[in-house]
Protein backbone atom coordinates (compact mmCIF):
# COMPACT_ATOMS: atom_id res chain seq x y z
CA UNK A 1 0.00 0.00 0.00
CA UNK A 2 0.80 3.23 -0.25
CA UNK A 3 1.37 3.54 3.71
CA UNK A 4 5.01 4.27 5.04
CA UNK A 5 6.31 4.96 1.78
CA UNK A 6 8.51 7.93 1.22
CA UNK A 7 7.42 10.27 -1.40
CA UNK A 8 10.22 11.19 -4.40
CA UNK A 9 10.27 14.85 -5.34
CA UNK A 10 8.27 17.26 -3.53
CA UNK A 11 5.13 16.99 -1.77
CA UNK A 12 1.25 18.84 -2.53
CA UNK A 13 1.46 21.80 -4.09
CA UNK A 14 0.92 25.37 -1.66
CA UNK A 15 -2.59 25.98 -1.84
CA UNK A 16 -24.20 32.09 -15.46
CA UNK A 17 -23.56 30.77 -18.86
CA UNK A 18 -24.99 33.34 -21.10
CA UNK A 19 -23.90 36.52 -19.34
CA UNK A 20 -21.53 38.39 -17.74
CA UNK A 21 -19.17 36.99 -15.51
CA UNK A 22 -19.98 37.84 -12.10
CA UNK A 23 -17.63 36.60 -9.06
CA UNK A 24 -19.22 34.08 -6.30
CA UNK A 25 -17.65 33.53 -2.93
CA UNK A 26 -18.40 30.16 -2.62
CA UNK A 27 -15.11 28.94 -4.44
CA UNK A 28 -13.12 26.31 -1.94
CA UNK A 29 -9.34 27.26 -1.05
CA UNK A 30 -8.39 23.87 -1.83
CA UNK A 31 -5.88 22.69 -3.92
CA UNK A 32 -6.02 20.59 -7.07
CA UNK A 33 -4.41 18.16 -5.33
CA UNK A 34 -6.62 18.07 -2.06
CA UNK A 35 -9.77 18.47 -3.73
CA UNK A 36 -8.61 15.05 -5.59
CA UNK A 37 -7.98 13.48 -2.03
CA UNK A 38 -10.96 14.18 -0.85
CA UNK A 39 -13.25 13.91 -3.39
CA UNK A 40 -11.91 10.09 -4.50
CA UNK A 41 -11.69 9.47 -0.70
CA UNK A 42 -15.69 10.37 -0.73
CA UNK A 43 -16.73 8.01 -4.06
CA UNK A 44 -14.95 5.09 -2.48
CA UNK A 45 -16.88 5.14 0.41
CA UNK A 46 -19.81 4.06 -1.71
CA UNK A 47 -18.22 2.83 -4.32
CA UNK A 48 -16.18 -0.30 -3.10
CA UNK A 49 -14.70 -0.88 -6.46
CA UNK A 50 -12.32 1.99 -7.19
CA UNK A 51 -8.90 1.44 -6.19
CA UNK A 52 -5.83 3.87 -6.02
CA UNK A 53 -2.75 3.09 -7.68
CA UNK A 54 0.56 5.81 -7.51
CA UNK A 55 4.14 4.85 -8.65
CA UNK A 56 6.08 5.96 -5.16
CA UNK A 57 4.36 9.24 -4.87
CA UNK A 58 1.41 8.49 -2.50
CA UNK A 59 1.49 11.71 -0.87
CA UNK A 60 2.77 14.14 -3.71
CA UNK A 61 -0.09 13.00 -5.72
CA UNK A 62 -2.92 12.93 -2.64
CA UNK A 63 -3.38 9.45 -1.66
CA UNK A 64 -1.76 9.25 1.33
CA UNK A 65 -5.60 9.56 2.61
CA UNK A 66 -6.96 7.44 0.66
CA UNK A 67 -4.15 4.21 2.07
CA UNK A 68 -4.68 5.58 5.61
CA UNK A 69 -8.67 5.46 5.07
CA UNK A 70 -8.54 1.95 2.53
CA UNK A 71 -5.06 0.33 2.75
CA UNK A 72 -6.38 -2.81 0.74
CA UNK A 73 -7.38 -0.55 -1.88
CA UNK A 74 -4.24 1.26 -2.54
CA UNK A 75 -1.19 0.58 -4.77
CA UNK A 76 2.21 1.88 -4.60
CA UNK A 77 4.07 -0.08 -7.07
CA UNK A 78 7.28 1.97 -6.23
CA UNK A 79 9.15 3.82 -9.58
CA UNK A 80 7.35 1.78 -12.00
CA UNK A 81 4.65 3.70 -13.98
CA UNK A 82 4.67 1.29 -16.85
CA UNK A 83 3.58 -0.91 -14.22
CA UNK A 84 1.33 1.06 -12.47
CA UNK A 85 -0.82 1.88 -15.60
CA UNK A 86 -0.64 -1.87 -16.56
CA UNK A 87 -1.87 -3.30 -13.55
CA UNK A 88 -4.44 -0.72 -13.85
CA UNK A 89 -5.76 -1.72 -17.15
CA UNK A 90 -5.83 -5.59 -15.60
CA UNK A 91 -7.87 -4.50 -12.38
CA UNK A 92 -10.41 -2.71 -15.14
CA UNK A 93 -10.71 -5.64 -16.88
CA UNK A 94 -11.54 -7.61 -13.69
CA UNK A 95 -14.40 -5.08 -12.97
CA UNK A 96 -12.28 -2.34 -10.78
CA UNK A 97 -12.20 1.20 -11.63
CA UNK A 98 -8.84 2.09 -10.67
CA UNK A 99 -7.33 5.57 -10.65
CA UNK A 100 -3.89 6.18 -11.02
CA UNK A 101 -2.25 9.32 -10.08
CA UNK A 102 1.35 10.60 -11.36
CA UNK A 103 2.57 13.53 -12.35
CA UNK A 104 2.49 14.69 -15.54
CA UNK A 105 6.13 14.27 -16.58
CA UNK A 106 6.42 10.67 -14.74
CA UNK A 107 3.01 9.69 -16.76
CA UNK A 108 5.54 9.80 -19.75
CA UNK A 109 7.25 6.91 -18.97
CA UNK A 110 3.70 4.75 -19.08
CA UNK A 111 2.88 6.14 -22.92
CA UNK A 112 2.89 2.20 -24.28
CA UNK A 113 0.74 1.02 -21.81
CA UNK A 114 -1.78 3.72 -21.87
CA UNK A 115 -1.70 3.21 -25.80
CA UNK A 116 -2.19 -0.82 -25.70
CA UNK A 117 -3.09 -2.20 -22.59
CA UNK A 118 -5.55 0.70 -21.65
CA UNK A 119 -6.55 2.93 -25.00
CA UNK A 120 -6.68 -0.27 -27.60
CA UNK A 121 -9.02 -2.54 -25.35
CA UNK A 122 -11.34 0.64 -24.08
CA UNK A 123 -10.87 -0.29 -20.26
CA UNK A 124 -12.04 2.05 -17.50
CA UNK A 125 -9.12 3.90 -16.05
CA UNK A 126 -8.56 7.37 -14.68
CA UNK A 127 -5.46 8.94 -15.00
CA UNK A 128 -5.18 11.44 -12.48
CA UNK A 129 -2.74 13.80 -13.66
CA UNK A 130 -1.38 15.50 -11.33
CA UNK A 131 1.51 18.80 -11.82
CA UNK A 132 0.23 19.13 -15.64
CA UNK A 133 2.10 22.68 -16.45
CA UNK A 134 4.89 24.60 -14.85
CA UNK A 135 5.18 23.16 -11.20
CA UNK A 136 7.82 26.31 -10.40
CA UNK A 137 11.22 25.01 -8.53
CA UNK A 138 11.64 21.01 -9.22
CA UNK A 139 12.58 22.89 -12.99
CA UNK A 140 12.54 21.26 -16.14
CA UNK A 141 12.45 17.31 -15.38
CA UNK A 142 9.08 18.37 -13.81
CA UNK A 143 6.96 20.50 -15.41
CA UNK A 144 4.16 18.62 -17.22
CA UNK A 145 3.72 20.37 -20.64
CA UNK A 146 3.39 17.25 -22.84
CA UNK A 147 0.59 15.29 -22.02
CA UNK A 148 -2.01 17.23 -23.76
CA UNK A 149 -0.08 16.74 -26.90
CA UNK A 150 0.51 13.03 -26.66
CA UNK A 151 -2.79 11.96 -24.71
CA UNK A 152 -5.25 13.74 -27.47
CA UNK A 153 -3.80 11.77 -30.06
CA UNK A 154 -4.65 8.03 -28.98
CA UNK A 155 -8.44 6.78 -29.42
CA UNK A 156 -10.93 5.67 -27.16
CA UNK A 157 -9.75 8.74 -24.57
CA UNK A 158 -11.13 11.51 -22.95
CA UNK A 159 -9.16 14.34 -21.52
CA UNK A 160 -10.16 16.93 -19.36
CA UNK A 161 -8.92 20.12 -17.45
CA UNK A 162 -10.65 21.89 -14.71
CA UNK A 163 -10.52 25.08 -13.96
CA UNK A 164 -10.82 25.18 -10.52
CA UNK A 165 -10.39 22.77 -7.92
CA UNK A 166 -14.00 22.14 -7.33
CA UNK A 167 -14.56 21.64 -10.77
CA UNK A 168 -12.00 18.36 -11.08
CA UNK A 169 -14.33 17.07 -7.79
CA UNK A 170 -17.22 17.17 -10.16
CA UNK A 171 -15.01 15.37 -12.77
CA UNK A 172 -13.16 12.80 -10.73
CA UNK A 173 -17.73 11.92 -10.23
CA UNK A 174 -18.22 12.12 -13.90
CA UNK A 175 -14.68 10.30 -15.17
CA UNK A 176 -15.56 7.22 -12.61
CA UNK A 177 -18.97 6.80 -14.26
CA UNK A 178 -17.64 6.41 -17.87
CA UNK A 179 -16.92 3.05 -19.33
CA UNK A 180 -13.82 3.97 -21.28
CA UNK A 181 -10.28 5.60 -20.34
CA UNK A 182 -10.53 9.37 -18.73
CA UNK A 183 -7.34 11.74 -18.27
CA UNK A 184 -7.80 14.34 -16.22
CA UNK A 185 -5.26 16.96 -15.93
CA UNK A 186 -4.31 19.69 -12.97
CA UNK A 187 -2.07 22.13 -11.84
CA UNK A 188 -0.11 22.24 -8.71
CA UNK A 189 -1.68 24.18 -6.06
CA UNK A 190 -4.95 26.03 -7.15
CA UNK A 191 -6.06 29.31 -8.99
CA UNK A 192 -3.02 31.04 -9.30
CA UNK A 193 -4.27 34.45 -10.54
CA UNK A 194 -8.51 35.59 -10.79
CA UNK A 195 -11.81 35.84 -8.99
CA UNK A 196 -13.35 32.44 -7.49
CA UNK A 197 -15.76 31.20 -10.35
CA UNK A 198 -18.49 29.64 -8.42
CA UNK A 199 -20.56 25.92 -9.36
CA UNK A 200 -20.79 25.58 -12.92
CA UNK A 201 -23.02 23.46 -14.78
CA UNK A 202 -22.51 19.43 -14.79
CA UNK A 203 -19.81 17.93 -16.83
CA UNK A 204 -21.22 16.31 -19.84
CA UNK A 205 -18.85 14.96 -22.54
CA UNK A 206 -17.44 17.21 -25.03
CA UNK A 207 -19.42 20.05 -23.84
CA UNK A 208 -17.53 23.80 -22.72
CA UNK A 209 -18.86 26.23 -20.32
CA UNK A 210 -19.39 29.62 -21.47
CA UNK A 211 -18.55 31.84 -18.76
CA UNK A 212 -18.56 35.14 -20.45
CA UNK A 213 -20.57 36.27 -23.47
CA UNK A 214 -18.74 38.97 -26.32
CA UNK A 215 -19.07 39.71 -29.33
CA UNK A 216 -15.38 40.89 -30.67
CA UNK A 217 -13.17 37.84 -29.76
CA UNK A 218 -13.45 34.57 -28.08
CA UNK A 219 -10.74 33.16 -25.25
CA UNK A 220 -11.08 29.82 -24.86
CA UNK A 221 -8.80 28.86 -21.82
CA UNK A 222 -7.86 25.60 -21.12
CA UNK A 223 -7.81 24.76 -16.82
CA UNK A 224 -6.23 27.33 -14.70
CA UNK A 225 -6.12 30.04 -17.50
CA UNK A 226 -10.07 30.28 -17.63
CA UNK A 227 -9.71 32.32 -14.54
CA UNK A 228 -6.97 34.94 -15.97
CA UNK A 229 -8.66 34.56 -19.25
CA UNK A 230 -11.30 36.63 -17.16
CA UNK A 231 -9.21 38.91 -15.95
CA UNK A 232 -7.61 39.53 -19.45
CA UNK A 233 -11.66 39.92 -20.47
CA UNK A 234 -12.13 42.63 -18.19
CA UNK A 235 -8.93 44.28 -19.35
CA UNK A 236 -10.30 43.89 -23.04
CA UNK A 237 -13.28 45.47 -22.30
CA UNK A 238 -11.35 48.49 -20.73
CA UNK A 239 -9.53 48.94 -24.43
CA UNK A 240 -12.93 48.55 -26.57
CA UNK A 241 -12.45 45.05 -27.30
CA UNK A 242 -15.59 43.07 -26.07
CA UNK A 243 -14.60 39.47 -25.14
CA UNK A 244 -16.10 36.39 -24.82
CA UNK A 245 -14.79 33.51 -22.11
CA UNK A 246 -15.57 29.67 -22.24
CA UNK A 247 -13.86 27.07 -19.76
CA UNK A 248 -12.97 24.13 -22.68
CA UNK A 249 -13.14 21.26 -20.10
CA UNK A 250 -12.86 18.83 -22.98
CA UNK A 251 -9.38 18.26 -25.38
CA UNK A 252 -10.69 15.64 -26.39
CA UNK A 253 -13.51 15.07 -27.46
CA UNK A 254 -13.56 18.85 -28.42
CA UNK A 255 -16.63 21.24 -28.38
CA UNK A 256 -17.35 21.90 -31.96
CA UNK A 257 -20.04 22.85 -31.14
CA UNK A 258 -19.00 25.71 -29.17
CA UNK A 259 -16.56 26.11 -31.88
CA UNK A 260 -18.12 26.83 -34.46
CA UNK A 261 -20.52 29.10 -32.47
CA UNK A 262 -17.54 31.69 -31.10
CA UNK A 263 -16.14 31.79 -34.51
CA UNK A 264 -19.45 32.67 -36.28
CA UNK A 265 -19.96 34.93 -33.30
CA UNK A 266 -16.93 37.02 -33.13
CA UNK A 267 -15.07 36.39 -35.86
CA UNK A 268 -11.90 35.84 -33.83
CA UNK A 269 -10.88 33.18 -31.72
CA UNK A 270 -7.96 32.72 -29.15
CA UNK A 271 -7.03 29.60 -27.41
CA UNK A 272 -5.23 29.89 -23.88
CA UNK A 273 -2.96 26.92 -22.18
CA UNK A 274 -0.75 26.08 -19.49
CA UNK A 275 1.03 23.09 -21.80
CA UNK A 276 3.30 23.25 -24.84
CA UNK A 277 1.60 24.98 -27.41
CA UNK A 278 2.70 22.53 -30.17
CA UNK A 279 0.18 19.38 -30.84
CA UNK A 280 -1.61 21.24 -27.40
CA UNK A 281 -5.34 22.22 -26.74
CA UNK A 282 -5.03 25.45 -29.46
CA UNK A 283 -4.09 22.76 -32.42
CA UNK A 284 -7.11 20.75 -31.84
CA UNK A 285 -9.02 23.74 -32.23
CA UNK A 286 -7.57 24.60 -35.36
CA UNK A 287 -8.01 21.25 -36.47
CA UNK A 288 -11.83 21.84 -35.58
CA UNK A 289 -11.80 25.42 -37.43
CA UNK A 290 -10.70 23.62 -40.81
CA UNK A 291 -13.19 20.63 -40.43
CA UNK A 292 -16.17 23.32 -40.03
CA UNK A 293 -14.84 24.97 -42.79
CA UNK A 294 -13.75 27.94 -40.85
CA UNK A 295 -9.95 27.41 -41.13
CA UNK A 296 -10.15 31.66 -42.64
CA UNK A 297 -10.78 32.92 -38.89
CA UNK A 298 -8.03 34.35 -37.30
CA UNK A 299 -7.11 32.16 -34.33
CA UNK A 300 -4.17 33.11 -32.38
CA UNK A 301 -2.54 29.77 -29.88
CA UNK A 302 -1.25 30.90 -26.95
CA UNK A 303 0.76 28.44 -24.37
CA UNK A 304 4.43 27.29 -23.52
CA UNK A 305 7.15 27.74 -25.80
CA UNK A 306 8.86 25.20 -27.91
CA UNK A 307 11.64 24.93 -25.30
CA UNK A 308 12.52 23.17 -21.50
CA UNK A 309 11.48 25.81 -19.22
CA UNK A 310 13.90 26.32 -16.24
CA UNK A 311 12.84 26.57 -12.88
CA UNK A 312 11.51 29.16 -10.46
CA UNK A 313 8.48 30.29 -8.83
CA UNK A 314 5.49 29.22 -10.79
CA UNK A 315 3.90 32.79 -10.45
CA UNK A 316 6.95 34.07 -11.91
CA UNK A 317 8.05 31.33 -14.95
CA UNK A 318 4.42 31.98 -15.81
CA UNK A 319 5.02 35.97 -16.67
CA UNK A 320 8.20 34.69 -17.98
CA UNK A 321 6.40 33.00 -20.16
CA UNK A 322 3.78 35.54 -21.07
CA UNK A 323 0.81 33.87 -19.15
CA UNK A 324 0.44 36.29 -16.70
CA UNK A 325 -2.61 38.42 -17.34
CA UNK A 326 -0.86 41.43 -18.36
CA UNK A 327 1.03 40.07 -20.66
CA UNK A 328 -1.76 38.54 -21.90
CA UNK A 329 -3.37 41.28 -22.50
CA UNK A 330 -1.07 43.42 -24.27
CA UNK A 331 -0.22 40.16 -26.83
CA UNK A 332 -3.94 39.78 -27.29
CA UNK A 333 -4.38 43.74 -27.87
CA UNK A 334 -1.63 43.54 -30.37
CA UNK A 335 -2.81 40.61 -32.77
CA UNK A 336 -6.39 41.71 -31.94
CA UNK A 337 -5.13 45.39 -34.13
CA UNK A 338 -3.96 43.44 -36.47
CA UNK A 339 -6.99 41.02 -37.52
CA UNK A 340 -9.57 43.36 -36.85
CA UNK A 341 -10.02 44.85 -40.55
CA UNK A 342 -8.81 41.37 -42.44
CA UNK A 343 -12.19 39.36 -41.30
CA UNK A 344 -13.22 36.94 -43.55
CA UNK A 345 -16.70 36.15 -44.25
CA UNK A 346 -17.64 33.25 -41.90
CA UNK A 347 -20.20 31.33 -43.19
CA UNK A 348 -19.07 27.93 -43.16
CA UNK A 349 -18.37 25.74 -46.55
CA UNK A 350 -16.54 23.15 -47.59
CA UNK A 351 -14.22 24.46 -49.47
CA UNK A 352 -13.23 27.99 -47.55
CA UNK A 353 -12.02 30.66 -50.31
CA UNK A 354 -9.68 34.00 -48.95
Amino acid sequence: TGQGKKSRGSGPGARGKNSKHTAHSTQSTATFTEAFSDELVRIAETNQRVVAITAAMPEGTGLGAFAARYPGRCLDVGMAEQHAVGLAAGLARGGGRPVVAIYSTFLQRAYDQIMHEVCLQQLPVVLAIDRAGLVGEDGPTHHGVFDVAYLRVLPNIRVLSPKDPDELRAMLRWALEQDQPVALRYARGGIVDGPPLGQGPKITLGTAEVIRQGTDVALLALGGLVSPALRVAEALGREGVDAAVVNARFVKPLDAAMVREMATRTGRLVTLEEAQVAGGFGSAVSEALDALGLSGVPHLRIGLPDAFVEHGKRHELLTRCGLDPENLTRRIIRWYATVRSEALPLTPTLSPTE
